[in-house]
């Protein structure tokens, strides 16, 4: 019997401008004490189903699951763990980063099983993990053998315990860049192929897990949209031909440059990407919100997100389509070069709202756009948007300019909401920042030169239309002037985050 596949995941992702709602302090920064209450929050009040555990690039509390079987006993004797309920770790990929937390998430896993067991809960509660920056199927092998050796290892040492564990583990491949999202399909033909070789059979199922943030940070927002359509395209015709079901997850936030997923644009959403059967409830979405259109929002992609349709791109759309992706990813990643040397000091003084790892020597973790160091999404869309030039905008107009009438067919007919999400952003323009900063950057002249361009083909006009919108640009403007004091910056970015209903 397969296992019940979640539609929404609640992830720690510290894009909330306001604190939590159940948070007693109020102060909006969650501590790693804090999560155990969120997890159980977000499925006890707001109905989401699966939880993101994050060990990668941050504290985690490695007694979770005794603790959250201790201290909510009631609610999951009711809602099963792995049942019910799910909780499933995002790992360490060590092709990356250095591993120090795999082998302690590994072995909560297997510890929660036997907790699980004396317990007479459903048994095993954790049986799947997340892997970043999936780039080569023999680390999903490398990570299921490394559990099966540690199992195995477990059952024979600890003999005074018996033994209820399993020894496989499902992997999620997280596809974090344009090119290997483009790719996916042969990632995962191999990966079938790997598997059968090591395990004897297919995979019951996969759940290609399809980034919308760092794509977006490191080639842009078009690029980003209609690589996620070719991956999604890709996984639906694998699925059919190698008949391995796929249940697609994408990692969204709440503004238009992270995935435009709000309690505000569910129907838009659902309309842009059909066939994606898990999406991520980010701190955004949870907290900057009211609660009631959170609630509602959750229900309402449960009842629907599994209905929609995944867009299939014929041969000839696809090679447009990739072409696409590299003319966008090209003019966003030159423009975004000669923007980074003004920034620096916006993106130090965005309010931190989760423990995270110092990012220096062994512990740095840093996104890359060739051979330019980038922070993390959350804090570069927060610096942008703050300043009051969305980084939607970034490249996408002289792109646009330049297209064939077939690429601008394409374009328009798989990125469905390019109208709608370049609306959202354009309330938050400030064009006098945009000039000030303009009159010794040449880069910036070119973002206002996006800006014309788009004005002029899609016919809109961008700015302010609401007292809140034009708040929002008042307090950018307070922002640029105020640049010399830290402190001060930093309130700002936080107000402003408030007004856009999300940091970054």
């Amino acid at each position: 019997m397969q296992r019940h596949i979640p539609a929404t995941m609640a992830t720690q992702h510290p894009d909330n401008a306001n604190a939590p709602y159940w948070e007693r302090d109020g102060d909006g920064f969650v501590s790693a004490y804090e999560e155990l209450d969120e997890c159980v929050s977000s499925f006890r009040d707001l109905g989401v189903s699966e939880f993101m555990w994050d060990w990668e690039g941050k504290f985690a509390d490695e007694a979770v699951v005794d603790r959250l079987f201790a201290k909510y006993y009631g609610h999951f004797k009711k809602r099963n763990l792995g049942r019910d309920e799910f909780l499933t770790f995002r790992i360490p990929n060590v092709s990356h980063e250095p591993g120090y937390s795999l082998m302690r998430a590994l072995m909560v896993i297997l510890t929660a099983e036997d907790f699980a067991g004396d317990l007479k809960f459903h048994s095993p509660p954790l049986f799947e993990v997340i892997l970043p920056m999936a780039e080569s199927p023999r680390q999903l092998l490398y990570i299921q053998d490394a559990f099966e050796k540690l199992a195995k290892f477990k059952a024979k040492t600890f003999t005074h315990h018996k033994s209820r564990h399993r020894e496989y583990l499902e992997v999620i491949p997280l596809f974090e860049g344009v090119d290997n999202q483009t790719a996916v399909r042969e990632f995962l033909e191999e990966y079938v192929s790997l598997h059968r070789k090591r395990f004897g059979t297919r995979p019951a199922y996969l759940r290609p897990f399809l980034a919308r943030s760092d794509p977006a940070l490191v080639s842009g927002v078009a690029a980003n949209v209609l690589a996620n359509k070719v991956a999604l395209s890709d996984i639906a015709e694998f699925s059919r031909k190698q008949k391995v079901p796929c249940f697609p997850i994408i990692g969204t936030g709440s503004l238009p440059f992270r995935g435009g997923l709000s309690p505000l644009a569910i129907k838009e959403f659902l309309r842009e990407y059909g066939g994606i059967r898990t999406v991520t409830i980010q701190s955004a979405f949870r907290y900057d919100f009211p609660l009631p259109s959170v609630k509602a929002a959750v229900k309402h992609l449960s009842r629907e997100l599994p209905k929609t349709q995944t867009q299939i791109l014929s041969v000839d759309d696809r090679h447009t389509a990739v072409g696409l992706v590299k003319k966008f990813s090209a003019t966003y990643q030159v423009t975004l070069k000669k923007l980074l040397p003004d920034l620096p000091e916006f993106f130090a003084a965005v309010p931190r709202r989760r423990e995270r790892h110092l990012h220096i020597g062994l512990l740095a973790y840093k996104r890359a756009a060739g051979k330019l160091s980038l922070p993390r999404a959350i804090t570069f869309t927060a610096a942008f948007y703050s300043l009051g030039v969305p980084p939607e905008f970034l490249g996408f107009g002289r792109t646009l300019a330049k297209l064939s009438p077939p690429e601008l067919a394409v374009l328009f007919k798989y990125y469905r909401n390019l109208k709608f999400d370049l609306d959202r952003a354009g309330r938050y323009l400030n064009r006098g920042n945009l000039l000030e900063l303009s009159r010794k950057n040449r880069g910036w002249r070119q973002v206002a030169q996006d800006i014309s361009e788009l004005e002029r083909i899609l016919k809109m006009k961008f700015g302010p239309r609401t007292e809140r919108e034009k708040l929002h640009v008042h307090l950018s403007s307070n922002l640029l002037i105020e640049r010399r004091r830290p402190h001060e910056v930093a309130r700002l970015i936080a107000e402003t985050g408030k007004l856009r209903r999300s940091l970054g």
